[in-house]
């Protein structure tokens, strides 16, 4: 069976189990079950690698807790034991009562550890599958599904990605899972992170920027020595996120990328005072799509210097503090921020302090169910902005579900990036043409074509007249022919 019809088969389970009633139910329980698998085969695989050494290993997950103990137990000869297998409420309870207890004490091991990670994703989840023959339906056909070779991982991400973009269109605020793959792509590729250089999404949901990331710097790089490769699994790419599905999802979908050990924090990033982060807490690289509107704790406006309610302001100034000197940073956000009043301070810091050198204007419906328009940021730390190159995307057909951004809508961006040429959806503005009161950045298209002017009644009259006079002499012709 496919690894695509087992998710179908595992939703399909799920659908009717009366724990489960959105695709982001459907995407934690199957995410909790691909993280306990996807652990006792990484266990598995790093105790043979120490045999090989000659070296002891010791496991995270005691016996009693490990996927071949209580979710698929194995006989002496590496079958499948049916008889030893819990189903039922015996299932459940052992899930609920014995199973999770046990895993959320990891929490309390050292941070950064895969011990940590384990307490952080199973304290606040929980099991929603309230059927243990359900539960036991799931599991079989988790076991199904194998992480050993590089096209299994392959197909195993790509249809986790799916299952994360359709979670961009369920309820309980499912947008925050997904950015449009071929935008972060384009991002990621005009910031062109390099190999020994950090990279950091402070709001980093299911951890697109990041997967997107890795898999720029192993693609690029076809020849990587094993220093490099361990330098970009282990001290390249970080990110925090405060939501729990969030953060196991964008852990998952590290995992399955081939991050065997994501460095994702469980944190609320707007909990850190901008004034104590120190240099050892910057980052070469920022890529991010932060939340935005008003729903974080007042006393967080604190932690910035310039005060706001807007949670994607507080995010932007925490990403500027975070920059290292000449580092370079790619942000998604709404496009009100380029002439709203309460912004006018924040724009005046980010153009006086760092070089705000180019601006994505993006369409309504880029982002799927969101209605507001959007911009992308793109600027460095330690140079002032003397001028700002615009581009504005103009897709030739209505973005929406049917038809989302693809690879191709942002080619022509690309392509005219490091030129800074003008067309006619792109152009370039002197800091020194800008208001320097509001610092309105808003600037509109000086290069769109001008659209031809509307007729006068009566030349659309003459013209409607001309056209029945030479109707009426084709249709004689024809008469004349019959």
């Amino acid at each position: 069976m496919s690894f695509e019809n087992t998710f179908k088969n595992i939703d399909g389970i799920l659908y009717k189990d009366a724990g489960c009633d959105s695709e982001l139910d459907y995407a934690e329980q199957i995410s909790w079950m691909l993280f306990l698998k996807y652990l006792d085969d990484l266990e598995k695989t790093r105790k043979i690698s120490a045999e090989l050494k000659g070296e002891n290993y010791d496991y995270v997950i005691d016996q009693e807790y490990r996927w071949t103990t209580w979710a698929q137990p194995l006989k002496a000869d590496g079958k499948v034991d049916e008889n030893a297998k819990k189903t039922g409420i015996d299932l459940i309870e052992f899930v609920n009562k014995r199973l999770w207890p046990y895993l959320k004490k990891f929490i309390e091991k050292s941070p950064k550890t895969i011990d940590h990670r384990i307490g952080e994703i199973f304290t606040e989840l929980n099991n929603r599958i309230q059927s243990g023959y359900n539960l036991r339906d799931c599991i079989d056909r988790i076991n199904d599904l194998k992480f050993q070779t590089s096209e299994e991982k392959h197909e195993l991400s790509d249809l986790y990605e799916t299952r994360i973009k359709n979670m961009g269109n369920a309820g309980r605020n499912g947008g925050q899972y997904y950015t449009p793959r071929p935008l972060i792509r384009t991002m990621v590729q005009m910031i062109n992170p390099k190999v020994g250089e950090t990279v950091y999404d402070g709001a980093c949901g299911s951890a697109g920027f990041l997967v997107e990331a890795y898999n720029y710097l192993t693609e690029k790089n076809k020849n990587l020595s094993a220093t490099d490769f361990e330098t970009i699994q282990t001290k390249t790419l970080y990110g925090r996120e405060k939501s729990p599905l969030a953060y196991l999802i964008g852990v998952m979908n590290m995992i399955l990328h081939g991050v065997e050990v994501p460095n994702i924090e469980k944190d609320n990033t707007l909990r850190t005072n901008t004034l104590d982060i120190q240099e050892s807490d910057r980052f070469d690289i920022i890529l991010a799509n932060p939340p935005f509107g008003g729903k974080e704790r007042v006393e967080f406006k604190d932690n910035f210097p310039i005060k706001t309610s807007e949670t994607a302001y507080l995010f932007l100034q925490h990403f500027m503090k975070s920059l290292k000197a000449g580092g370079r940073c790619a942000l998604v956000i709404k496009n009100t921020f380029l002439s709203n009043s309460d912004g006018a301070k924040l724009r005046k810091e980010l153009l006086s302090n760092y070089n705000l050198h180019t601006i994505l204007d993006l369409p309504q419906k880029t982002f799927l169910g969101a209605g507001v328009k959007t911009i992308v940021l793109f600027f460095e730390k330690g140079k002032k902005t003397k001028n700002i190159w615009y581009y504005q995307f103009v897709p030739d057909r209505s973005l929406g579900k049917t038809s989302p951004l693809n690879e191709n809508d942002l080619a022509d961006f690309r392509d005219l990036y490091s030129k800074r040429s003008e067309t006619e959806n792109s152009w370039n503005i002197r800091l020194s043409d800008v208001d320097q009161n509001t610092f309105d950045l808003s600037a509109k298209n000086p290069n769109t074509p001008e659209e031809a002017p509307l007729r006068q009644p009566n030349e659309i009259l003459e013209a409607m007249a001309s056209l029945d006079k030479k109707s009426e002499t084709v249709l004689k012709s024809i008469l004349d022919l019959i």
